[in-house]
C-alpha cells in the first residue's frame, strides 16, 4: 500500500515538475510571425533598379553582413533569413513588395527600406498591421513621430538636422552667400529645403534661386545652368548619387566654381566623387557621421579593421570607398545588436521596445563621438555630423562634432 502510495507521489512529482519546466520555457521564448528556434525572417526592400539603383549595395552589403552572422552560429542560435525585393525605388512597387513581405513571407520586421518616397508610401500599412519598420534608410524627419506612427524609426541623421547645420556654417563662414539650390521634388528634397530654411531663419532671403528635377529626368544638366546664370556664389545640391554626380561634372564644364555643398547620402568618394572626376570634386563640403571607407587615417582604427576583414570574407567584389557599403555595415550592426538585446522575446512589439532603448551604442563605422541614443520618445537614433571638405581623393574632417538637434 505504502509503496503505491509512493509511486503516485513520485508520479504526480514528475509531472508537476514537467508542467513547472515546460510553463518556464514557454515563459522564456515569445515569438511573433517571423520568428522561431531556428530563424529570423527579416525583410528589406532596395532600389536594386531605376534612379537611385546606386543604393542597391547597401542592400548587398546588409545581406552579406547577415550572412557573416550565420557562418558565426547566428544570433541566440538562431539564423537571420534575409529577404530582399527590388522596388525600382517607385513607391507603389514598396507598397507591393511590403505586401509580400508581410502576407506571403511572413517577416517579423521590415528593416532598412530605402528612400523617402517609397517609406512613405509604406508606413500606413505597416504601422496598421503592428509590424516594425526599422531603421528606415532615408533621413526623413518625419521618421521620429513615435506617438503617430509607433512601428517606424528611421537610423541616419535627420535631413532637417543635416540642413540646419549648414545653415549654420553659411552663417558663420559666408554671412553674405547667395545661394542657389537644386533639390529633388519629392518628400526628401523638401524636407531638406525646409531644414536649410528653418536654419537661415531671418537670413532666408539669401536663397537666390531653387531648382527642383525629377527622378524620371535623364540629366539635369539644364537646371545647372540655369543656376549658374542667377550669380549665385552658393551652390546646395539636395540630390541622390547619380544625379550629384552629373551636377558637379556639369559645374566644372561651364567652368561655375561656386562654394559648393552635397548632401550627405550623395557624399560617397566611389559612387560620386570618383564617376564626377576627382578634378571636378576639389573643396566641395559635405557632413558626416560614419568613417570614410576611403580614408587611410582609419587604416589602424579598430572599428575599420573589422570592417576590412568583414569586406575580405564576406563581400570582396564591394568597393570598400562607397559610402553605401560603410552605411550597411553599420545599420545591419544595429540590427543585429537589437535582436541580441530581445533575448529569447521575439515578438514584434518587443523589437521596438529594445529598439527604443539604445544607449551610447557605437557600429564599427560611426565617427568617434557619435553615439546612437533612442528612447520610447525619441526615434532619432544619430543626430550628429561633423563638416568635411573634399581635398585630393578624399574627404577631410574639420570642426567639431556638431549637433543638428533642435534645441540647438
Amino acid at each position: 500500500m505504502r509503496s503505491k502510495q509512493k509511486l503516485r507521489i513520485a508520479a504526480f512529482s514528475t509531472v508537476i515538475a514537467f508542467v513547472t519546466t515546460s510553463g518556464a520555457a514557454l515563459a522564456q521564448k515569445k515569438y511573433d510571425t517571423g520568428a522561431t528556434d531556428a530563424e529570423i525572417k527579416i525583410g528589406n526592400i532596395m532600389p536594386y533598379s531605376g534612379p537611385a539603383s546606386a543604393y542597391g549595395v547597401i542592400g548587398k552589403t546588409e545581406a552579406a553582413y547577415f550572412t557573416k552572422i550565420n557562418a558565426e552560429g547566428g544570433i541566440k542560435g538562431r539564423k537571420i533569413n534575409f529577404i530582399t525585393y527590388d522596388d525600382g525605388y517607385s513607391p507603389p512597387k514598396a507598397v507591393e513588395q511590403a505586401r509580400k513581405l508581410v502576407e506571403s513571407d511572413e517577416v517579423l520586421l521590415v528593416f532598412n527600406p530605402l528612400g523617402t518616397p517609397s517609406n512613405s508610401a509604406i508606413q500606413k500599412y505597416l504601422n496598421s498591421k503592428k509590424v516594425p519598420q526599422l531603421f528606415v534608410a532615408t533621413g526623413a524627419t518625419k521618421w521620429n513621430d513615435p506617438k503617430s506612427f509607433p512601428w517606424t524609426m528611421g537610423w541616419q541623421p535627420s535631413y532637417q538636422s543635416e540642413a540646419r547645420i549648414y545653415a549654420k556654417f553659411l552663417m558663420k563662414e559666408k554671412p553674405d552667400a547667395k545661394i542657389a539650390i537644386l533639390y529633388q521634388n519629392d518628400d526628401f528634397g523638401k524636407d531638406y529645403l525646409k531644414g536649410l530654411k528653418d536654419g537661415l531663419g531671418a537670413k532666408a532671403s539669401a536663397i537666390v534661386a531653387e531648382e527642383s528635377y525629377e527622378t524620371t529626368e535623364p540629366t539635369i544638366d539644364g537646371h545647372i545652368v540655369k543656376l549658374k546664370s542667377t550669380g549665385a556664389d552658393t551652390f546646395i545640391s539636395i540630390t541622390t548619387p547619380k544625379f550629384a554626380a552629373q551636377a558637379i561634372k556639369k559645374l566644372g564644364e561651364i567652368e561655375w566654381k561656386p562654394l559648393h555643398i552635397v548632401s550627405n547620402v550623395s557624399a560617397s568618394v566611389g559612387s560620386v566623387m570618383k564617376p564626377a572626376g576627382f578634378e571636378n570634386s576639389q573643396g566641395i563640403l559635405s557632413a558626416a557621421y560614419a568613417k570614410d571607407g576611403a580614408d587611410p587615417q582609419w587604416d589602424n582604427d579598430p572599428g575599420m579593421k573589422k570592417f576590412y576583414a568583414f569586406l575580405e570574407k564576406y563581400y570582396p567584389e564591394a568597393n570598400k570607398l562607397d559610402g553605401s557599403v560603410v552605411f550597411g555595415y553599420g545599420v545591419a550592426q544595429t540590427m543585429a545588436k537589437v535582436i541580441e538585446m530581445c533575448g529569447d522575446n521575439l515578438t514584434r512589439e518587443n523589437v521596438m521596445k529594445q529598439a527604443a532603448s539604445l544607449k551610447d551604442f557605437a557600429p564599427d563605422t560611426l565617427l568617434p563621438g557619435v553615439k546612437i541614443n533612442t528612447s520610447a520618445t525619441d526615434f532619432a537614433p544619430i543626430e550628429q555630423l561633423q563638416m568635411m571638405r573634399f581635398k585630393g581623393e578624399k574627404w577631410e574632417l574639420f570642426g567639431d562634432i556638431i549637433s543638428g538637434e533642435l534645441s540647438n
